[in-house]
């Protein structure tokens, strides 16, 4: 061990807008608070990369607690979506609008231009441009860093949860070559998805599952890991997969086509030019997006081809961040070829309405987080929204135990053996993710996903038998990948039925497997 155990009264693993409204909240109780990042620059979080918006009930509730439950596939926790509805507009208000100032999109009248994604029965989401994660999270941290109790520390990653007798006591980090502690009276985590466990994802490249393997190895309870979202419409020309000496950070993902340009009117056509949505659902290219994503993946395998027709709208005045991104890949028409792509993990580490792990003193928010709003499919722009309303009240909480750092031994991690091939974490990463693709993508085959857990449980020893002599952060990223894949392919065994993202099949490698990369 180095120097001397930093500590805090609350400490905060993440900085996407669930970590950053637990660390205000916590500075709003007059809480120490320590923010603890991997990332290092805005653009590393899972929020900058949202793009929709957020929603909000705009004054009714009851009818937003319809559309999430209905998205769900009836599965939701309604006692969690009272959670969210009852404080989504003011927590929108408090932040986002008072605090922040964001300057959401207007109309020429100058109320707020309210968007309509899929599953929405009316507009009701905020937005600015397709980039709103962007332009709440940078004024969010630039907020953060005026507050005097508040500390933000980047490019310093979390390795492992400091627990004793069920209690956590804070992290170990890799702010040295054997690990360095952080003690502190309660934990959050808010470590984002799993996006770097398949080929191609909306995720930033560090989306490995940190938070979940963590709490999940401490012993915290997670549920609801099967249900992995995948959104039908990401550019489809982006490949990403990667040479054997790029690490995970090198990674290049596609991006998103927002759910909003088919909310104001953008179509889906296969090869043949004919729009297929119609004849799979009612609400045609707004209808879940479980079901959307299997429609294009099928229309894709017997055409060869699904784009997004955005000639209905004006997608160069509307959406001018999208049209430039297209223009820059040469696409310079109205039809963007699409296919589906990882996008959100509905499930996570298990906690209440404040947040509150089954471990005690460790709280988890954010994309991270099982709530029980999500259910079994997520409703379109309401991440953004949990993480806000969940960040909020687990900082709340967090700091109003008033619990003193306690600090308790904490392990020398050895780095002994010299440092692996370069191309070996990203070797790994391949094998990982050409699996989960395989098994636990839009299609799941009972038999495939026996054998994925196998491979798992193969490498996570592989990589374990390394990381015993080794403190390197792309070994920790791999073995909390492992981790993660494996509970999520645990879970997948365990529910043999088909609900929203999990969509069991027989003979799945023969339909919609492969179509996620």
């Amino acid at each position: 061990m180095v120097g001397t155990p930093d500590t805090a009264d609350v400490l905060v693993v993440g900085t996407g807008i669930a970590g950053c409204a637990a660390a205000l909240a916590a500075a709003r109780q007059e809480a120490d608070v320590l923010v603890l990042t991997k990332a290092s620059r805005p653009e590393d979080a899972s929020t900058d990369w949202a793009q929709g918006g957020i929603s909000t009930t705009r004054g009714e509730p009851a009818t937003l607690k319809t559309d999430i439950l209905e998205a769900s596939d009836g599965t939701a926790d309604p006692d969690a979506i009272d959670t969210l509805v009852e404080h989504a507009d003011r927590a929108v208000e408090d932040v986002l609008l008072e605090t922040l100032e964001i300057e959401f999109d207007e109309t020429d009248g100058g109320e707020f231009d309210y968007t309509r994604e899929a599953a929405h029965s009316d507009s009701r989401i905020l937005h600015v441009d397709a980039a709103t994660g962007t332009h709440i999270l940078r004024p969010f941290l630039a907020h953060l860093d005026t507050l005097e109790t508040v500390d933000i520390r980047e490019d310093t990653a979390a390795l492992e949860l400091l627990t004793h007798e069920g209690r956590v006591h804070g992290v170990l980090t890799d702010a040295s070559e054997t690990g360095q502690p952080v003690f502190a009276g309660t934990t959050v985590l808010a470590t984002g998805g799993i996006g770097s466990l398949y080929t191609r994802s909306t995720n930033p490249p560090g989306a490995t599952g940190d938070g979940i393997a963590m709490a999940g190895l401490a012993g915290a309870e997670v549920d609801d890991l099967e249900y992995v979202q995948f959104h039908p419409t990401a550019y489809a020309g982006d490949g990403t997969a990667r040479s054997s000496d790029e690490s995970t950070s090198d990674r290049a993902p596609t991006f998103l086509l927002s759910e909003a340009l088919r909310g104001e009117g953008a179509v889906l056509r296969n090869a043949d030019g004919e729009r297929f949505m119609p004849d799979v659902h009612p609400d045609g290219e707004l209808a879940p997006r479980d079901v959307v994503a299997r429609a294009v993946a099928r229309e894709r395998a017997r055409t060869g081809e699904v784009v997004l027709d955005v000639s209905p709208l004006d997608f160069e005045t509307a959406f001018p961040d999208l049209a430039e991104k297209c223009r820059e890949r040469g696409i310079e028409g109205d039809e963007i070829p699409v296919a589906p792509c990882e996008h959100f993990l509905c499930g996570g580490i298990a906690v209440d309405e404040n947040g509150r792990t089954t471990l005690d003193r460790l709280y988890a928010v954010g994309e991270c987080a099982r709530t029980g709003v999500h259910g079994a499919n997520r409703l379109a722009s309401t991440s953004l929204l949990e993480g806000l309303v969940w960040g909020l009240r687990a900082g709340e909480h967090a700091a109003s135990l008033e619990v003193d750092p306690k600090p308790i031994e904490a392990p020398d991690l050895r780095n002994s053996d010299p440092e692996l091939p370069p191309g070996f974490a990203a070797e790994k990463f391949t094998r990982l993710q050409q699996t989960m693709d395989d098994a636990l993508g839009l299609e799941r085959d009972p038999d495939e996903v026996a054998r994925a857990g196998a491979v798992f449980r193969r490498l996570k020893g592989e990589v374990d038998a390394y990381r015993r002599t080794r403190t390197s952060r792309d070994l920790y990223e791999l073995r909390n990948a492992c981790v993660t894949a494996l509970l999520v392919a645990r879970a997948a065994a365990k529910n043999p039925d088909s609900s929203g993202c999990h969509h069991v099949v027989d003979g799945a490698r023969d339909t919609v497997a492969g179509q996620v990369r």
